[in-house]
């Protein structure tokens, strides 16, 4: 386990996850995630769902390098989009990616288990959230973690530029 860690660790450090982070690319792999989960509501495919939990687990280890959805996002639909891109910051998208691999993870889960019905309500809950992200803008995970910020369960020293209303205004023309 220490040798797993270690080399996590070493992962994340060479693809660091965005800071700051292009809301236009995180709201369209949340829509992204939102098709991946209907896709899953319509087969019950435990390929889709695996696919879905390994895309979230990809972006929380190492931003998008190694999520097909993200570098697809990143890449080439997001600088195709001719407009200034809101900059956020990362630390509050990257937690918003763990609470939906903990979704995608507990589903996959439910499903190996027999389970399929409560693994269909985790996915739909996942699809509420994901929704509201892509479409309103509106990061139910972002939202949590400045709460747990605030609790002082999550220090400031994580994202000092959450407290930074400056950087929630910059935009940029197509930045990733």
């Amino acid at each position: 386990l220490v040798g797993f860690r270690g080399r996590l660790a070493r992962m994340t450090k060479r693809y660091p996850f965005p800071n700051p982070a292009n809301e236009t690319s995180a709201r369209l792999v949340a829509a992204g995630v939102v098709i991946i989960s209907a896709a899953f509501l319509l087969t019950n495919s435990t390929l889709v769902l695996l696919a879905l939990t390994y895309g979230f687990a990809a972006r929380v280890i190492a931003g998008p390098a190694f999520s097909p959805l993200a570098l697809f996002v990143t890449r080439i639909i997001t600088p195709k989009i001719n407009f200034s891109h809101k900059l956020v910051p990362g630390p509050p998208k990257r937690f918003a990616q763990t609470i939906g691999l903990t979704f995608a993870a507990t589903a996959l889960t439910l499903t190996l288990l027999d389970y399929s019905f409560a693994a269909q309500l985790v996915i739909a809950a996942l699809i509420f959230a994901a929704t509201l992200e892509s479409v309103f803008a509106i990061c139910l995970g972002c939202i949590m973690f400045s709460f747990l910020m605030k609790l002082g369960v999550i220090p400031q020293s994580v994202c000092e530029s959450c407290n930074d209303i400056t950087l929630r205004t910059q935009s940029v023309g197509t930045a990733n």
